[in-house]
């Protein structure tokens, strides 16, 4: 038994009971989330209106010093989207002071006719005053009411400012639309073709629609098999269940997704002083009763190459993360428990902190339950054998989910064993214990009012290839599905699959 007069055993007993208890919470947590519903968007469903009955999409395209060969391969993937051409818009909405991205974008406009480019220009503006006379009018707008920022009118210059720019300027140009909802997707996102018609159907059941998402560069690097990774284990698997029949608070994942104008009007918009709206938005959409619908038709994105390129996009995550749990649960009225269930969303991160004493002592109980049997509790023995039983459980759910969604982006069988052994339970372990760097570097920018300018993760127009090959298979089984007399509206899941 463990004595007090070995200060050194208690202590290391102490801390590896603390962390498999920690371990339990978060498996169960865990598999809390596993168990409930999924809202998936019924792409089954017909839409019975007439077209011009259809939902008005304007998709915004907030771009910072992108890459032209970027942009290209995400209009390509544009282009393709199957839905009434008078029913939609693609909007770029740069700065107006990045000259090189704007010049960028005029060129493609020649190349692309749909595209369109509204150019942000800075708060002194007085285009902006359109915002500023809606948030006074707004007490939703709770960050221009109240708080250390109340009335402050240079936002940061990044992507949430481009957006609320451009939300009050297009909601006021298309006023006289009924049904007008707005996407935004990231310089990299490409759509599949049926997205907005996704929309056309799910926003008849829910109010905030969210597509998964899924990286095309897979093998690119070591790196990008494991930041990719993070995607398969949060947006393709563990994310979807917090649509929950409107149980769950929710975030969204910042891209690809759909609001209505009048629900994103009435709700505030955009918070411009958090690092990344996403988990803000969700849950100020929750507390006011609103609907999270999921699309199972993913984006296709691309992660970053090297480590450190992982650590800088993390990092954001986190402090973003810590930002949107604290104070502003408290200005959008969440009770005490419903702020206790909205910070759950964050534990499966969160508890990544635990491997810097779990591991360890681990590792150290380990071993002397092999070589002093009967020197621990025997219950804390059990209890490491529950943990291992629930992790064992999760991982088999979430490998066979990866597996699965590797055909999204790769038909080859060789291409994703080669990924699946890449990301083997060992090295995700590895990989698992790494996410302390972005943790701990997140957390000191949260409490250092840090990450308001926008730190962009570097595109390199990773998924050239895979979205060209898909576009082109796509083509070619349209033609042969078309001569067969098949309805093409039908045929745009089957074809995913058919092409690397």
């Amino acid at each position: 038994m463990v004595t007090t007069d070995n200060p050194l055993l208690l202590a290391a007993t102490i801390l590896f009971i603390v962390s498999q208890v920690l371990y339990a919470l978060t498996l169960l947590i865990n598999g809390y989330f596993l168990t409930q519903p999924i809202d998936w968007v019924d792409m089954s469903e017909p839409i019975r209106e007439p077209e011009s009955q259809w939902p008005y999409i304007v998709l915004f395209y907030p771009v910072l010093r992108e890459l032209e060969a970027t942009m290209r391969t995400t209009m390509l993937s544009l282009a393709k989207i199957e839905y009434p051409k008078d029913r939609c818009r693609v909007v770029a909405i740069p700065n107006a002071n990045d000259t090189d991205t704007v010049a960028s974008l005029r060129r493609l406009m020649e190349e692309f006719p749909f595209l369109e480019m509204l150019e942000v220009p800075p708060t002194s503006d007085p285009s902006w005053q359109i915002v500023w006379d809606a948030w006074d009018k707004n007490p939703n707008v709770y960050w221009w009411h109240q708080g250390r920022r109340a009335g402050v009118k240079d936002l940061p210059p990044k992507k949430t400012r481009q957006l609320i720019y451009a939300l009050y300027h297009t909601a006021r140009s298309l006023a006289h639309e009924k049904d007008l909802a707005i996407n935004y997707i990231d310089a990299d996102s490409c759509p599949p073709v049926d997205h907005f018609t996704a929309a056309a159907i799910g926003l008849k059941r829910y109010d905030v629609l969210q597509a998964t998402n899924v990286a095309g560069n897979l093998n690119a690097s070591l790196p990008a098999s494991f930041h990719s990774f993070d995607h398969m284990a949060w947006d393709g698997h563990l994310y979807p269940h917090l649509s929950s029949h409107g149980r769950l608070p929710f975030w969204v994942l910042g891209k690809g997704l759909f609001y209505r104008v009048t629900d994103l009007l009435e709700l505030g918009g955009f918070h411009p002083w958090v690092t990344i709206e996403d988990p803000e938005v969700g849950l100020r959409y929750w507390i006011n009763g609103k609907r999270l619908g999921v699309i199972a038709n993913p984006l296709i994105e691309e992660v970053p190459k090297t480590w450190w390129g992982g650590v800088t996009q993390r990092k954001r995550w986190i402090c973003g993360f810590f930002q949107a749990l604290g104070k502003p649960l408290h200005y959008m009225g969440f009770s005490w428990w419903q702020r206790v269930k909205a910070r759950l969303v964050f534990v499966p991160c969160l508890s990544l902190w635990t491997n810097l004493i779990g591991v360890p002592m681990g590792i150290w109980a380990l071993t002397e339950f092999a070589v002093h049997p009967g020197l621990l509790p025997l219950w804390t023995f059990w209890l490491a054998c529950f943990n291992v039983a629930l992790f064992a459980i999760y991982m088999v759910l979430l490998y066979a989910n990866t597996w699965r969604r590797t055909r999204l982006v790769s038909t080859r069988w060789t291409a994703r064993a080669w990924y699946m052994l890449r990301i083997n339970p060992a090295f995700a372990m590895v990989w698992w214990f790494l996410w302390i760097i972005p943790l701990a570097i997140g957390f000191r920018m949260y409490l250092l009012d840090q990450g308001l300018a926008w730190q962009r993760t570097e595109k390199i127009d990773a998924n050239k290839m895979l979205i060209r090959r898909k576009l082109l298979g796509l083509r070619i089984g349209r033609e042969a599905t078309l001569e067969r007399g098949a309805n093409p509206m039908l045929i745009n899941a089957r074809e995913e699959s058919n092409v690397e």
